[in-house]
């Protein structure tokens, strides 16, 4: 780790706060030029490590995986300025993950809870709704503040996408959690499962390809934000297409969620709603992708300062993480041009700096 580090270019304290001077020194910022010359010397313009709001840390498409690909997932991330990570359920034990320096800051959330044969095989908790209170404390109990709810799936009963659990026992059961002390988020596809969440006091959504003009009001009422995942909602077409033969509804409706994608983000976005940037990584999702999902949302109608505090600044205000301040620690990235005119930028990075240390 380079003791001193001098970043020259103009640092990014927000979509209009720009200011010069600032440098790291034993892994900590500092607007107060160090006595000492640098040990190196990056230029470009900084802004604070991004957040992949929605990633799975230790998972697979069949569930746990070992520690060697959990470790080359973080690494990815890494690579890519994924400098903070909020876990969206995994049902590997990573807190070694976060004992590691030269890895990502993880906000884990244990494990998925799921309905019983509802949802991907070896990925989450699956229970009754009378198990759903007393795991969601479990949870709570061995998470960082986060608890996890699949609150919709596939019925293959209905043939279509129906909730998890009935409207009061998910009620209880976030109650419980914030009883507990933790949040709650909720895997949410189609439009009747947002209405229960909302009604049931939930505290983000994951997805939220359901998204109707009746919910947006609620959502900024309630302080509610959303995680769109757009990489993954663009695996919709896919899937609808393998399902159609034996579940045309379910194929008709995921097709319909995934055509109005664009246009449910911006909508949410310009009633006030906060949105943050999620890559949903680790089942289907490649690792390292969050500039992709930063391009999804500007091609939602996003501006770029409004991408930028999705990914960085709001989403770290919300996650409780420091970002650029006297004293925080130094995990920045450096764009090579000004991301807030040339959003592309964030997918070449010059540099990406965690605790210190220069990783590239």
């Amino acid at each position: 780790m380079a003791n001193i580090i001098e970043f020259t270019g103009p640092v990014l304290l927000g979509a209009e706060d720009e200011r010069r001077g600032l440098w790291s020194v034993d892994g900590l910022l500092t607007f107060i030029r160090p006595a000492a010359r640098p040990d190196a010397v990056l230029d470009g313009w900084v802004l604070p490590g991004f957040v992949d709001a929605h990633c799975h840390i230790g998972l697979g498409p069949g569930g746990s995986v070992d520690e060697a690909t959990t470790l080359a997932q973080a690494q990815t991330d890494l690579a890519a300025g994924t400098l903070l990570i909020r876990d969206a359920g995994s049902p590997s034990d990573t807190r070694w993950v976060q004992q590691r320096k030269d890895l990502p800051r993880l906000i884990r959330a244990g494990r998925h809870i799921a309905r019983s044969r509802r949802y991907l095989r070896g990925l989450g908790h699956e229970v009754e709704p009378d198990e759903l209170v007393e795991t969601v404390r479990k949870e709570a109990r061995a998470g960082d503040g986060w608890v996890k709810l699949v609150g919709d799936w596939i019925d293959r009963g209905v043939g279509d996408l129906a909730p998890s659990f009935p409207a009061a026992v998910v009620k209880d059961a976030i109650a419980a959690a914030h009883d507990e002390g933790a949040r709650v988020t909720a895997h949410c596809f189609a439009e009747d499962t947002v209405d229960q969440m909302l009604d049931a006091g939930i505290d983000c959504i994951e997805h939220a390809t359901g998204l109707l003009p009746r919910h947006v009001p609620r959502l900024v009422e309630q302080l509610v934000p959303i995680v769109p995942t757009l990489v993954n909602i663009a695996t919709f077409p896919d899937i609808a297409a393998q399902a159609r033969p034996k579940f045309p509804d379910y194929a008709q409706h995921m097709t319909a969620l995934w055509e109005r994608r664009r246009e449910r983000v911006l909508e949410a976005f310009e009633a006030g709603v906060s949105i943050y940037a999620g890559t949903d990584a680790g089942s289907v999702i490649n690792h390292g992708r969050i500039a992709d999902e930063m391009q999804e949302l500007h091609d939602a109608g996003l501006p770029p300062s409004a991408v930028l505090n999705a990914a960085a600044w709001g989403a770290r205000a919300w996650l409780g993480a420091d970002a650029i301040s006297e004293g925080a620690s130094a995990d920045v990235v450096v764009c090579g041009e000004d991301p807030r005119h040339n959003l592309a930028t964030v997918s070449e990075l010059n540099h990406v700096v965690l605790r210190g240390a220069v990783i590239r």
